[in-house]
């Protein structure tokens, strides 16, 4: 890992580093996914860059094949995770930026949420 773009005081870099530990759904050198601590879903995971962005807006050019991937990632995991495919199933796919946005913690973080919602009509 970069160290260089790890932020010691994020709670996402401390789980990262393995300082925190996650319910781990995926990791390669450049990405982590983990289960959301509180799901919203009955799949409801996060995908993350291990390099420290703030936020969407932070990132730039040279960070776009990594957003892509996290974005070609989100389906695949989806599905392993539970969500089902196609018209009839599906998944949504969140990224909160900044507090106007939502956002809570200031590290990149694609929410991933799926599986059957019967209350949702």
């Amino acid at each position: 890992m970069n160290h260089s773009s790890h932020d010691p005081s994020c709670i996402f870099c401390k789980i990262i580093a393995g300082e925190i530990p996650c319910q781990k759904v995926f990791e390669d050198e450049e990405i982590l996914a983990f289960n959301d601590i509180n799901p919203a879903a009955p799949v409801h995971f996060l995908i993350i860059p291990k390099k420290h962005i703030p936020m969407l807006e932070s990132a730039t050019a040279h960070d776009a094949p990594l957003l892509g991937r996290m974005m070609e990632l989100a389906p695949r995991l989806a599905l392993q995770q539970g969500s089902r495919p196609g018209k009839e199933g599906g998944f949504r796919v969140l990224v909160n930026n900044g507090a106007d946005g939502g956002q809570e913690v200031y590290h990149l973080h694609l929410h991933v949420m799926g599986g059957p919602r019967p209350w949702k009509k």
